[in-house]
């Protein structure tokens, strides 16, 4: 019998987790709780729903057997919003994910995560080599984050609907406004706080041990950066995922086969 689609899609009540800094994060599991736990990290102006469930991801992760932890990431989704760009450094939303884990009292868990998400996961696996076994990181490049969106034409935009001319920086903003209950003004706080140090991050040259596999779309403007990446991290192996960029990438098939595979092989 075929699962009405309302089924795949239905999001659990989300249960509130507060950062070190007293954020409010929402949080969401899905799977049997004794299962191997995968945590899940979505992208800039995404959100869980949009990145993992509404993609399938989620379904697909329960049905081979693991337990799925999620977050809104701060700014984001059903999280709180700050306004503050020094609400947003990379430090701060690493160390979200490892306060979430805490919380549910997870000590060990794979990780996958994209856009930001992997920038994010980058972090997070340098940080706890012994608490995350592999990773999968999509669409990751190397350098300065966000770095391609002009916030001068975005808080334009934001000021008096001025017309946006930069074709990345209004791609960002498309995608934000795609998605229910954005708050760009907060997403705009988050690239000016992640900016603001002007430091190469992910940075090839302190690359985490653990196997990462990388994966970036073929038709993805990064996706060098991310083959570098790749080849910088010992244990870092990396796949094409055929006819994506890097908004549409994390519904593809072949891209969610290969994290998979490669995360059964821990």
């Amino acid at each position: 019998m075929a699962v009405p689609l309302s089924d795949l899609t239905q999001m659990p009540e989300p249960q509130q987790v507060h950062a070190a800094d007293g954020t409010r994060l929402a949080t969401y599991t899905w799977g049997e709780f004794d299962a191997p736990v995968v945590v899940i990290v979505h992208g800039f102006a995404s959100s869980a729903r949009d990145t993992w469930v509404l993609t399938g991801w989620v379904r697909e992760l329960t049905k081979a057997g693991y337990r799925v932890l999620a977050l809104d990431q701060r700014g984001h989704g059903l999280s709180e919003k700050p306004h503050q760009p020094d609400a947003y450094g990379i430090r701060t939303l690493a160390t979200d994910v490892e306060t979430v884990m805490d919380t549910y009292l997870v000590d060990e868990a794979l990780y996958v995560g994209y856009s930001l998400g992997a920038r994010v996961g980058w972090e997070v696996v340098r940080d706890l080599p012994h608490r995350i076994g592999r990773a999968v990181l999509g669409g990751v490049p190397d350098g300065i984050p966000l770095a391609r969106l002009d916030l001068d034409q975005v808080r334009a935009y934001l000021a008096d609907g001025t017309p946006v001319s930069d074709a990345t920086t209004q791609n960002y903003i498309t995608l934000t406004e795609r998605v229910p209950g954005n708050d760009l003004g907060a997403l705009v706080a988050l690239a000016e706080g992640m900016r603001s140090s002007r430091t190469i991050d992910p940075d090839p040259s302190n690359a985490p041990a653990s196997p990462i596999l990388f994966a970036t779309g073929s038709k993805d403007a990064i996706i060098e950066g991310s083959r570098a990446l790749a080849s910088a991290a010992p244990q870092g192996q990396f796949f094409e995922i055929p006819d994506r960029n890097h908004f549409n990438a994390p519904g593809s098939r072949a891209f969610k086969e290969a994290a998979l595979t490669f995360l059964a092989e821990s």
